[in-house]
């Protein structure tokens, strides 16, 4: 899910919301909110009643402007499984649809995915590590493995400067994330 403001409505929890504030957020009026159900309110559901949801982290990818198509949502897949594991704060809760049929949660809030030149790419894994923040790498060396193990053996296999990177996936605070992905731009 990708969004510019990054807000999300608040759910009752069987959604993949919660009842409470969740950690790194903040919520309130929406700007300009004067009173009254927000624009395109469901009646009955309180999704669009609720405030919005701003995010003090961020979840950004960022993919090398020159792939496939099907190279970039494999590496977009690749690369964010990786924090739901590292950083369990970044998990909502599981969905359930209203015949009680349960899903597996999702991330908390949106993933933004970003695109760049190699060399963008190239300064922004530089900046992340800069700043220890959480992070997966997805090198070109993986289109030609078939499994996790050979996945791991092909970036140990390369120092750090020479990977040859095609995606990044970060994680951090929203200023320091911004700073990092300096140079992206939104996914076409």
């Amino acid at each position: 899910m990708s969004s510019e403001n990054e807000t999300s409505p608040v759910g009752d929890g069987a959604s993949g919301g919660t009842n409470g504030p969740v950690p790194g957020t903040t919520s309130g009026p929406a700007p300009g909110a004067v009173g009254g159900p927000a624009r395109g309110a469901v009646g009955g559901t309180g999704l669009a009643e609720a405030a919005p949801v701003r995010f003090d982290t961020k979840i950004t990818v960022v993919l090398r402007d020159d792939l496939e198509p099907w190279q970039r949502l494999n590496v977009t897949a690749f690369l964010v499984s990786g924090l739901g594991t590292t950083v369990p704060e970044v998990i909502g809760q599981p969905y359930e649809d209203a015949d009680g049929v349960s899903y597996l949660p999702m991330f908390r809030q949106p993933v933004l995915v970003l695109e760049a030149s190699k060399e963008t790419l190239t300064a922004a894994h530089a900046r992340a590590l800069s700043r220890a923040l959480p992070r997966a790498v997805f090198t070109s060396d993986l289109f030609a493995t078939g499994n996790d193990r050979d996945n791991r053996a092909a970036v140990r296999a390369v120092p750090t400067a020479e990977l040859d990177l095609v995606g990044l996936a970060v994680y951090g605070p929203r200023n320091a994330v911004d700073k990092v992905v300096k140079g992206a731009r939104m996914h076409p």
